[in-house]
């Protein structure tokens, strides 16, 4: 191979990449897409964890979606109201006030739930699912194989006596958890809320009794004992309406299977056991008088 040729390649590949270059910089030109200025800088504000718990495609999704409008400020639940105050600089708009919510499991069975079979499968709840609807008697509670805590990025929820529990100090209430969960026992509540029945058994309550020591029996004692009407007996098991409960927490007083959670000490119950026999008392002695009253009036008129 001469020198000219060599020469001839060299120029012609020369004068290729200057047509390509030319060519890549106009269809940049024309094909480009806007994006706002605003996108990267909330991006910045964001913490990067790429959960998902937002709801968008990770963390760039979600700063696309505050600055266009389809999410709030306070839309990451990783990054908290410190995230959010920073978003708000960059918007320059104010920060909606709003609590944050924490992820509850609403079972308390665990090591207090009957096996039905020794499972030696996968340790993995979706796979335990898959065998005969998994280990535990009880079709509705938690199996405690982990899933959801393998799932959750933040060490937020571990299994303790054969149940998830989770550490609201950290959780972040990504939401991970919650679409894991095969049994769908997981919610996102409110942390100011205190009081939990941790049970979803909609089965009878003797029913109920045959699978689990800890499980709700439709007994409808904290329906009754409830002042405020935020809880009720629905498709069998007790359920709360966080919009009208007040922590009294007089309805874990009075269950009889201790599943409302906080679960009260022998101490408070004899306290209350004691209070309410003494608010009998006055009710009875009360009527009596009432009673006795009623008998005296015609007496007195026949004199």
């Amino acid at each position: 191979m001469d020198m000219q040729n060599v020469i001839y390649a060299v120029a012609v590949l020369f004068i290729m990449g200057i047509v390509f270059a030319i060519l890549l910089g106009v269809a940049a030109k024309v094909f480009a897409v806007e994006v706002d200025e605003r996108i990267p800088l909330v991006r910045e504000c964001l913490p990067g964890a790429n959960c998902g718990g937002c709801g968008f495609p990770g963390c760039d999704g979600l700063a696309a979606a505050i600055v266009e409008g389809r999410a709030p400020v306070n839309g990451c639940p990783v990054g908290g109201a410190a995230a959010a105050e920073k978003i708000a600089k960059v918007l320059g708009v104010e920060v909606a006030e709003g609590e944050r919510n924490v992820a509850h499991v609403k079972c308390n069975g665990g090591c207090n739930a009957v096996d039905k079979a020794v499972y030696e499968g996968l340790q993995d709840c979706n796979a335990a699912m898959r065998v005969a609807g998994g280990p535990k008697a009880c079709a509705f509670g938690c199996m405690g194989l982990g899933s959801c805590v393998k799932a959750c990025a933040f060490d937020a929820i571990h299994i303790v006596d054969g149940v998830a529990k989770v550490d609201t100090d950290k959780c972040v209430a990504c939401g991970k958890c919650v679409s894991t969960c095969p049994k769908k026992i997981i919610d996102l509540i409110p942390v100011s809320k205190k009081v939990h029945v941790n049970c979803v058994n909609k089965d009878k309550g003797p029913e109920v009794m045959k699978v689990c020591s800890n499980g709700c029996i439709g007994c409808k004692m904290c329906e009754k004992t409830c002042k405020f009407d935020a809880i009720h007996v629905v498709d069998g098991v007790a359920k709360i309406d966080y919009d009208k409960c007040k922590n009294c927490k007089m309805c874990t007083k009075v269950c009889p299977k201790g599943c409302i959670e906080p679960v009260p000490t022998a101490e408070e119950v004899k306290k209350f056991k004691e209070m309410q026999a003494k608010q009998a008392a006055a009710a009875k002695a009360k009527a009596e008088a009432a009673k006795a009253a009623e008998t005296a009036a015609p007496a007195s008129e026949d004199k």
